[in-house]
């Protein structure tokens, strides 16, 4: 499994996935198009990151299953019965559902060894803890932008600033490029080449 098929980007005007609308929450139950689940999404996430501003976290506050999670939470939570819950079920992308909490485990305790021990850099640190994030998928939606916030957290809290991870927002380029390498950048990190990962994740 690899972490690159994480789909395109939504027409707004398509409508939501009948099997996908029955997890909505009441308060969001009424979402017809993806253009009105993504503008739902977005102001969740901004609510997210007044409660991450709130927190302050430390390294190893946040290298924790249940930081994760209530992020994860705190990122969909209006939107999504499902969210910050761990995926029981089996989707296109990720490990099997059985394996999901070991995996993580196992993923927060490695990245903690590479903060104590200075393993790697503090950006390759970051960039390994948000691809292994994807590789797992512990979530059933939402998998690219909770690692994406959560390796710019884990970065911030290393010393390299809020804005340090900018997945390519920074290069001028147009968003459907900038996407395409981006998942090839995910490609080559399955692989086990995270040189272009890096390079996308600060530029």
């Amino acid at each position: 499994m690899t972490t690159t098929d994480l789909g395109g980007d939504e027409d707004g005007q398509t409508p939501v996935d009948a099997d996908d609308a029955q997890y909505l929450t009441p308060e969001y139950s009424d979402l017809r198009t993806r253009g009105e689940l993504n503008d739902a999404e977005a102001s969740n996430i901004v609510d997210a990151l007044l409660w991450l501003d709130d927190q302050g976290p430390a390294p190893e506050d946040l290298l924790h299953q249940g930081f994760l999670r209530e992020l994860h939470r705190r990122m969909f939570g209006d939107v999504w019965s499902w969210a910050g819950q761990l995926r029981q079920r089996d989707t296109t992308i990720g490990i099997a559902p059985s394996q999901i909490q070991e995996q993580l485990q196992a993923l927060l305790g490695d990245v903690l060894f590479w903060v104590e021990q200075e393993t790697y850099g503090q950006s390759e640190i970051s960039i390994r803890f948000h691809h292994r994030l994807v590789f797992v998928h512990p979530f059933v939606n939402g998998n690219g932008h909770h690692a994406r916030l959560a390796a710019g957290v884990l970065a911030e809290t290393l010393g390299l600033g809020s804005s340090h991870l900018s997945w390519g927002a920074h290069s001028g380029q147009p968003v459907a490029e900038a996407r395409l390498q981006y998942l090839s950048a995910l490609r080559a990190a399955d692989r086990g080449d995270y040189t272009l990962l890096l390079t996308n994740a600060v530029s």
